[in-house]
């Protein structure tokens, strides 16, 4: 599976480390190499798929510019549309990631129940377990991380690797 990514920052992945012991409860923790910020999921299974629709994707993002997110908490979902619950996450703001998730989607169409008007931007943390899994951490603030996104990655999930960059023109 390929997507969209924004590349977290070190910042981001050094409040994930820190969080990490709060997050025991879990049955799986993230690992650092896999954390993304997925903007949009590509319909592209194979290599010859990718190659099409990373063309389309880096049309679809031609003059595109650099923006400000920031990640503004941890929240959990109780019922995710994938996967095994609950999952605690980084909650990411940003108008940014919403143009160009709405962009993508306009290109590609919405993965049902994952994307379009479901979209939450975020940084998985942990997920599956019992649902005191995410108390430690449920009521934890945090500083906001603020960070520019100037450049976008194609990435391949089932080889956990960046495929290629994608800068945003300033």
């Amino acid at each position: 599976m390929y997507s969209v990514n924004v590349p977290v920052p070190l910042e981001i992945r050094e409040l994930a480390s820190q969080l990490r012991p709060a997050l025991s409860g879990f049955d799986r923790i993230r690992p650092a190499r896999t954390r993304t910020l997925v903007l949009k999921r590509l319909p592209a299974t194979d290599r010859r798929e990718y190659l099409h629709v990373a063309r389309r994707a880096r049309e679809a993002l031609e003059g595109t510019p650099p923006f400000e997110a920031a990640v503004t908490g941890i929240e959990t979902f109780w019922d995710p549309p994938k996967g095994p619950s609950p999952v605690a996450y980084l909650a990411v703001e940003g108008e940014g990631l919403s143009r160009i998730h709405d962009r993508l989607v306009a290109e590609f169409e919405a993965v049902e129940t994952l994307e379009g008007p479901n979209y939450v931007p975020h940084v998985t943390l942990a997920r599956g377990g019992p649902q005191s899994a995410p108390d430690p951490v449920q009521d934890r603030e945090i500083e906001p991380v603020r960070f520019r996104v100037d450049t976008l990655e194609l990435y391949d999930s089932v080889h956990t690797e960046r495929v290629e960059s994608i800068s945003l023109p300033a």
